[in-house]
């Protein structure tokens, strides 16, 4: 039996309708081939019927020992195919060199570390299904004017589509959480890359939700902004005022305006 451990946040999902509710979730064709990356599958609920579908292109990624020797017990057939290791020190390049897909159960600590690792394989990444703390889960399917759109919603909305799928109640895992979680859906949309510099727009994004209460002309003040920028209507509203194109825009304005000043 695979003991919870504090220190690595877990919670092992036992309801078995909300494991196949999940699996589901993952939409993924048969033409596809795409590869199926489990974080955290802890006692394997998840495995046992990820298993079944993608026979020969699952992996999981695990860091607690114990449950390594325990989904080797279980599924023997994956072999190799299951890592011990902390998935943000995983080389996705080299395991994945073509497209695939992440599911699992995200540790709630670490899981907008997991997301900023998402965007920087987006190459790859076609699609994620997870469950997260409700509350992280609302923050990243918000949509500008909401309260809790922030940093990670820009940044991921502008290259996923998001959907928030369904709520978890804590009975559902052992132990049980102290919060309610919520199931989400990205996938891939269509486009490939900004039609501005990404590091600036991180950067201004970043920035301006760091001092959420104040307009983007005193948020974004440090970076020392060509004045036409500085003068935008624009820079009157607050950052979650600006839908991510909005943000698109304002990072273009702000290199054309370095470029002639």
């Amino acid at each position: 039996m695979v003991r919870p451990k504090k220190h690595l946040g877990q919670h092992f999902l036992r309801d078995v309708n909300i494991a196949r509710k999940i699996v589901d979730a993952l939409v993924v064709d048969e033409k596809d081939r795409y590869n199926v990356l489990e974080i955290g599958p802890g006692t394997g609920v998840l495995t046992g019927m990820l298993v079944e579908r993608y026979p020969a292109s699952l992996y999981l990624i695990e860091i607690d020992a114990e449950s390594v020797v325990h989904l080797h017990q279980t599924f023997p057939s994956l072999g190799h195919r299951i890592i011990q290791g902390d998935f943000l020190k995983l080389d996705l390049s080299k395991l994945f060199p073509g497209p695939f897909v992440i599911i699992g159960n995200f540790p709630y600590n670490i899981s907008s570390q997991i997301f900023f690792m998402v965007l920087d394989h987006r190459d790859r990444v076609e699609q994620v299904v997870c469950m997260l703390q409700k509350e992280v889960a609302d923050r990243l399917c918000a949509k500008h004017g909401s309260k809790v759109y922030g940093i990670l919603s820009v940044l991921l909305q502008a290259f996923y589509d998001l959907e928030s799928l369904f709520k978890v109640p804590p009975g559902a895992f052992h132990p049980p959480p102290k919060v309610i979680s919520s199931v989400i859906r990205l996938r891939r949309n269509q486009r490939k890359e900004l039609p501005c510099d990404e590091l600036l727009f991180r950067t201004v994004v970043k920035q301006a939700f760091q001092k959420r209460r104040k307009t983007l002309r005193n948020a974004l003040k440090h970076l020392n902004l060509p004045p036409a920028v500085s003068a935008l209507k624009l820079m009157d509203l607050r950052p979650e005022q600006l839908s991510v194109e909005d943000f698109i825009g304002l990072t273009l304005q702000i290199e054309q305006g370095e470029r002639v000043r």
